[in-house]
């Protein structure tokens, strides 16, 4: 079956995958990085006092009072968007969905009880109808892997790290869940994306999405291929100096590079993985109580070791060559 399904109607003949497991399409990387991170020294402590502390009630009132919710009589085509996206997934409860008015082309999925998906007008002027069944597919994917209790902590920390940063040792606990938060988030955003693809099976209209989120709406003057090629030089390009420096650009981010974002869904989208999902074979939620964490951490460990064994980055080829003699022994 092909990966693309150009302008397809609600409801249309696109595939839909009932009992999916979110393991069906998490990244490896993002089910071992949760591990390490519900691993971290005081992350149960800080998870359980946030669970009870963190305003959940306001934060809804919030967006009912402040921002639109969507659904037949608001932003009626969002509303079928979404209805849509949880039939794909099989995700029963229908999350709320909001348009809140900001610039920034932005959407999240947060909530500690039930999660809300947020969505920002300048996304929604930025993106075209089948880019934005890639958007809201995305967000769904979030709440069916579980992913929004973890984002709303982060977005609660953040704050709460500019506060006590001047206390030394407080600052520097808050400081390391932030960090091991993001270094999570950025790997569920790539899971993310691949449920945004299930949604709207067409691989083209994701790409686009995540090249108009790097270049805005100047679609007349960009090209999916060439933006392709940037990831490429991007991931091959420069010497060990370079490879530092994008660690260090990327330690801040919450999200992964859009470049980097496209090259890896357009690699799974290439995948046997992702033609056997699409062929019916995939994970059921029945079975989830019988997966481990040791599956997640091998899963992760083997997707990195991959990773450095087929990255052209400079630093990679590094411990390729570190780890040869070990390899040998």
């Amino acid at each position: 079956m092909s990966s693309t399904n150009e302008g397809k109607e609600p409801g249309g003949d696109r595939r839909r995958f009932p009992d999916i497991s979110s393991r069906a399409y998490e990244h490896p990387a993002d089910r071992s990085a949760l591990v390490a991170l519900r691993k971290l020294t005081g992350f149960d402590t800080v998870f359980k006092a946030l669970s009870g502390l963190l305003p959940e009630r306001s934060l809804r009132l919030l967006y009912l009072s402040d921002s639109v919710r969507v659904g037949e009589q608001q932003f009626p085509h969002l509303h079928r968007m979404l209805l849509d996206a949880c039939d794909v997934l099989d995700l029963a409860k229908v999350p709320p969905l909001y348009v809140t008015q900001g610039p920034v082309p932005n959407a999240m999925c947060i909530g500690l009880d039930e999660p809300i998906i947020v969505i920002s007008t300048g996304l929604l002027e930025l993106l075209d109808e089948e880019e934005m069944r890639a958007v809201v597919g995305h967000e769904v994917g979030h709440a069916l892997s579980g992913h929004a209790v973890y984002r709303t902590i982060l977005l609660f920390l953040t704050n709460v790290a500019l506060k006590v940063a001047w206390i030394p040792l407080g600052g520097l606990a808050v400081t390391a869940i932030v960090s091991a938060l993001r270094e999570w988030f950025r790997k569920s955003e790539l899971s993310a994306d691949r449920a945004g693809l299930l949604v709207g099976q067409d691989l083209r209209a994701s790409l686009r999405g995540l090249m108009k989120l790097a270049g805005g709406n100047h679609l007349h003057e960009m090209n999916v291929d060439a933006f392709l090629a940037q990831a490429e030089e991007y991931e091959a390009g420069g010497d060990l100096r370079d490879s530092v420096l994008k660690i260090m650009n990327l330690l801040p981010r919450s999200h992964p590079f859009a470049t980097v974002r496209a090259a890896e869904l357009k690699r799974w989208a290439e995948s046997r993985d992702y033609q056997r999902l699409m062929d019916g074979h995939y994970p059921r939620r029945a079975d989830d109580d019988g997966t481990s964490v040791t599956d997640s951490l091998r899963a992760g460990a083997n997707h990195y070791a991959e990773s450095v064994r087929a990255s052209k980055d400079p630093l990679m080829g590094l411990v390729r060559d570190l780890t040869k003699p070990f390899k040998r022994d």
